[in-house]
């Protein structure tokens, strides 16, 4: 049995791991990497020919584990994609996402070159909406806890981690020359009571794990519940102060679990009614996906929609649908919550109301989720005084606030309990992926002083599991 990390080996993005039983070669996920956006299409090189390989398992929907598969199918693989139903469904939809971006970046490009009287195009997307559809009729969708052999010597069974819905990690038991192996790949660790998701289940003992460590060293906000940050917030911002809040949020996951949390608030009377507005299409078609694979939310989320009823809709909610719609809730003037994507303000309708609001004293700016070096919420969060957006450059007078209660990562400690369910002496090695170096040292130099035998391994490198 080997084991090649092809990517997110010391850094974020790009998941993309190489197992091979005998010759036969199993890709767990097939990210883009981010790294290369200064030019997308480095993400076709590939370290191995994408024809070899017999399958593939997909721990969860996110670009960053699933964006390059259509990638891969282009360039000649035409075997099955394996992973559970939701994870089917929201992956076709941020791939469908993902070619719209693409193609938004070529014609830009091509229109500033006429512009600048240089006519060899833009760059070109990496994939089109044929390759996705051709990725989707390769999904084979398997539930969780449920033993699937993928062949006589691999069995694949998919073990609950939080995150995302349908978000999973992968259990391999491998019979090699006669001998019994296992390896687990945890995919992203979520949180335990996060909205809407079930809490991540501990794995089963094994021999191997590759396990992901974006928050090693870090520790998430201890004290303050999800509902009651959002409590403490909307009454000072829109009760108190009469004015607007703006919630910049991932479409699909960090959406669908802010708007339960604010449901429950309102529904409770802890707070008087505000008007929400989610301004996002493709938070609304998530959240129908959500609403179709309702069997894989939490038991909360579950017990309250028999009670109280759909969990994503609530008197005074509003799904903005159109673009003219979006631009109408700019001229409401009354005190209301305005959750919008990209949750790191880059692109999408977020940017039109930061543009009205970003000079508003009276509104605030409440961040929900980790913005990457160089986006525009990374500078905000900085605490530029002057931001350019669409075009302008304008003075920052609204109220710029963080919080992490919604952050869908497991934070330093989880990633321990994770990894640490494993027994220091049976395990025969633990990989650590999917983070920055510091916080993948910091987690192994933990686990190595309790007597856990770590790699940090480097990409492209063959590891032998014996």
């Amino acid at each position: 049995m080997k084991l090649t990390i092809h990517g997110a080996a010391r850094q974020v993005t790009g998941s993309m791991h190489l197992l091979q039983i005998g010759q036969y070669k199993i890709l767990i996920d097939c990210g883009l990497d981010y790294e290369r956006d200064h030019n997308i299409q480095l993400n076709e090189n590939f370290d191995f020919r994408p024809e070899e390989i017999d399958v593939v398992v997909l721990t969860h929907a996110h670009i960053d584990h699933s964006g390059n598969l259509p990638t891969l199918v282009r360039m000649g693989f035409n075997g099955q994609i394996l992973c559970t139903p939701p994870t089917a469904d929201l992956t076709e939809l941020l791939l469908m996402d993902s070619v719209s971006i693409f193609m938004e970046k070529a014609n830009k490009g091509k229109h500033q070159r006429r512009k600048h009287k240089h006519h060899s195009g833009g760059p070109q997307p990496l994939y089109l909406q044929k390759h996705v559809m051709d990725t989707v009729e390769r999904f084979v969708t398997i539930g969780y806890n449920k033993p699937f052999r993928i062949n006589g010597d691999v069995e694949l069974t998919f073990i609950p981690a939080g995150h995302l819905l349908g978000a999973a990690a992968a259990v391999f038991k491998v019979t090699e020359n006669g001998e019994e192996r296992s390896i687990a790949f945890t995919g992203d660790i979520g949180r335990k009571n996060y909205p809407v998701l079930n809490d991540p289940e501990p794995l089963p003992p094994v021999d191997y794990l590759v396990s992901e460590s974006t928050y090693g060293g870090r520790m998430h906000t201890k004290g303050k519940s999800v509902e009651e940050t959002l409590v403490e917030t909307i009454d000072k911002v829109c009760v108190k102060e009469q004015g607007r809040l703006i919630i910049p949020a991932f479409s699909i996951g960090r959406t669908q679990s802010l708007v339960f949390a604010l449901n429950k608030i309102f529904s409770s009377g802890k707070l008087p009614p505000v008007k929400v507005f989610v301004d996002s299409p493709m938070a609304g078609m998530a959240t129908q996906l959500y609403r179709k694979h309702h069997n894989y939310v939490n038991p909360e989320a579950q017990e309250f929609y028999k009670n109280q009823g759909d969990e994503f809709e609530f008197d005074n909610l509003t799904y903005v649908e159109t673009l003219k719609d979006s631009r109408q809730v700019s001229n409401y003037y009354e005190p209301c919550i305005i959750i919008s994507s990209a949750g790191m303000l880059e692109g999408g309708r977020i940017q039109d109301h930061l543009f009205y609001n970003i000079q508003n004293y009276y509104c605030t700016i409440l961040f929900i989720g980790y913005c990457a070096k160089g986006t525009l919420g990374y500078r905000l969060l900085r605490g530029d005084s002057i931001v350019h957006i669409k075009d302008r450059d304008l003075s920052v007078y609204a109220t710029i606030k963080q919080t992490d209660v919604l952050s869908a990562h497991g934070d330093h400690e989880d990633l321990l309990n994770n990894i640490k369910s494993q027994d220091a002496k049976s395990l025969k090695g633990v990989f650590l992926v999917h983070g920055e170096v510091g916080s993948m040292q910091e987690l192994a130099d933990e686990l190595e002083a309790d007597g856990y035998k770590v790699t940090i391994p480097e990409k492209g490198v063959t590891y032998e599991l014996v």
